[in-house]
């Protein structure tokens, strides 16, 4: 069973409208339909502050807004052929209950109270399937939970589903996996998502949940959130622990925050970085971790700040209308306050850029299938190829993986992470120095220079510029919607910034997202019933 809907139905009756939450029933068990009209809260691109202001004003309680969700869920996700969904949470009602009680009693909400999260299936969640979209751990359940999601149910957020990504992600463009088929994009279901986020990026964009947890290793956050017209955060590396996460590389991985509002991406942030002693690369984070990250939330604060145009990505072979866009957004920040430099070049950048990638796949995937113990159907890299289980398209994929490092301590030895390899700190250096030369408190670029390519068409992977920098650098990226191209395909604006200085990207990317307002749910899935459009 793909879905499990053991009380989807239970407060039906609530709701006025399709996605609505209404308030609790009067002392006397009855509420006026005039009452609900008016009251009434809908969970379609509602914010983790929309849902807290409703609890408070008593217009939707958890187990109504859990329950609007996996409703939500059933009628889109499977009748349109988005595939987004792998498995549904069945005790999200549950612990739905407890935190209506919670509440009841105590008069206060956590953090992310009841924040229903859409999680990549490469994390670990406890007593829930986790497969990293290979059948061959069809039916594992962790017995723990991995840092991130510990970290948010710990922040009162609910586990609400598990999303497709690309099988073991190991694509860029496509959202594949062989426990779950393919993820289509909202915008267009002809187009890909990207990968290998993709799944999470699809639900989040569908209002299928409030906020999502992708992972990128080299643009696997940030590629499908521009791609869905999402917020995505690639932070620093080592500001958020990787702990309980299937690896792709972890020399580059890191997971994090997939939102439609960069208010809720932050809040998200703000509740799993941190030191943790399973992830020693964290160990550069202490010292360096805001406790508040939504102060710096500021409208404002683009006005005075220095920007830098990298036109050195932003002029590879850009489609004319994401080019377009792109001056657009130029012309939006001086709009705002901004000083551009147009542009800023770094030294080298060719030379320092190429060779960056390191094969450490076959050494860290056993590493991690060893630690899930007993219970996992396959306990190493070579178990997953002989069992066959996998899709056609990452056979070549494995098969390198294994036979790329037949010694992985010595490969792993060759490979440092951006605090150890002296190749990953030139280039750094030499990126933070143009920075320092035009005194710019960022870099910009299109995320993606070509829109979405279409399903099927794997020779229309181009444009991706997330890969070159930030999962090398360790430097932090953050993407926000910058409009839409051909057919309503969202286009993306990232911008890179100093290590561990997330605070100052979260003001810029707020201020320009409350400046342009770009976000926009994608029509299929608006109202209570999906739109007629032709899928491929």
């Amino acid at each position: 069973m793909r879905f499990h809907f053991s009380a989807v139905l239970y407060c039906l009756f609530c709701f006025f409208l399709f996605n609505s939450c209404t308030p609790q029933a009067a002392e006397k068990g009855t509420t006026t339909r005039s009452s609900v009209a008016k009251k009434s809260f809908s969970i379609q691109e509602a914010t983790i502050a929309d849902i807290h202001e409703a609890f408070q004003a008593g217009t939707c309680s958890c187990e109504q807004l859990v329950t609007a969700y996996l409703t939500r869920i059933q009628t889109f996700d499977q009748p349109t052929k988005l595939n987004a969904i792998v498995v549904t949470n069945p005790k999200a009602l549950e612990r739905a209950r407890e935190l209506d009680q919670e509440f009841a009693q105590t008069k206060k909400l956590r953090k992310l109270h009841c924040i229903p999260v859409i999680v990549k299936d490469n994390y670990n969640t406890e007593g829930l399937q986790t497969t990293a979209g290979s059948l061959a751990l069809e039916g594992f359940a962790p017995s723990e939970d991995a840092y991130q999601v510990k970290a948010l149910k710990e922040a009162g957020a609910i586990v609400l589903a598990k999303s497709n990504m690309a099988e073991w992600a190991f694509s860029p463009m496509v959202t594949i996996s062989s426990i779950a088929g393919e993820t289509l994009n909202p915008y267009n279901l002809n187009h890909v998502p990207a990968g290998s986020s993709g799944g999470t990026a699809a639900a989040v964009a569908t209002s299928m949940g409030t906020v999502g947890l992708g992972t990128d290793t080299g643009n696997s956050i940030r590629g499908p959130s521009s791609h869905n017209a999402l917020v995505g955060f690639r932070s620093t590396l080592g500001l958020t622990s990787r702990h309980g996460i299937a690896p792709l590389y972890l020399r580059n991985d890191v997971g994090g925050p997939m939102a439609r509002t960069v208010a809720d991406a932050t809040k998200i942030l703000e509740a799993i970085a941190g030191y943790d002693p399973a992830d020693p690369l964290t160990k550069h984070s202490e010292g360096k971790v805001q406790e508040n990250y939504r102060q710096f939330l500021n409208k404002d604060g683009l006005k005075g700040a220095r920007i830098g145009v990298f036109r050195t990505l932003s002029e590879k072979n850009p489609d004319p209308q994401v080019k377009a866009l792109f001056e657009q957004a130029i012309a939006d920040l001086r709009r705002l306050g901004a000083v551009v430099v147009d542009s800023v070049e770094v030294e080298n950048f060719d030379s320092l850029s190429k060779d960056q990638w390191c094969s450490v796949f076959r050494q860290d995937i056993n590493q991690y299938l060893f630690s899930l113990g007993e219970g996992a159907p396959v306990s190493s890299l070579e178990e997953v190829i002989v069992s066959g289980k996998y899709s056609p398209y990452i056979k070549e994929n494995l098969q390198h993986e294994f036979e790329q490092a037949e010694h992985p301590d010595d490969a792993a030895h060759a490979c440092g992470d951006a605090y150890t390899d002296p190749k990953r700190i030139s280039f750094r250096d030499a990126v933070v120095a143009a920075m320092d030369k035009h005194q710019v408190d960022a870099l910009i670029y299109p995320t993606w220079n070509n829109p979405p390519a279409r399903v099927g068409d794997f020779k229309g992977y181009k444009g991706d510029n997330s890969q070159i920098i930030a999962p090398h650098t360790g430097q932090p990226a953050f993407t926000v919607p910058m409009g839409y191209t051909y057919e309503n395909l969202p286009a993306g604006l990232q911008f890179l910034g100093r290590m561990f200085d997330e605070p100052g990207l979260i003001k810029l990317t707020y201020s320009y997202e409350q400046g342009t307002k770009h976000r926009k749910p994608p029509v299929l899935f608006s109202g209570d019933a999906p739109k007629t459009a032709k899928s491929k």
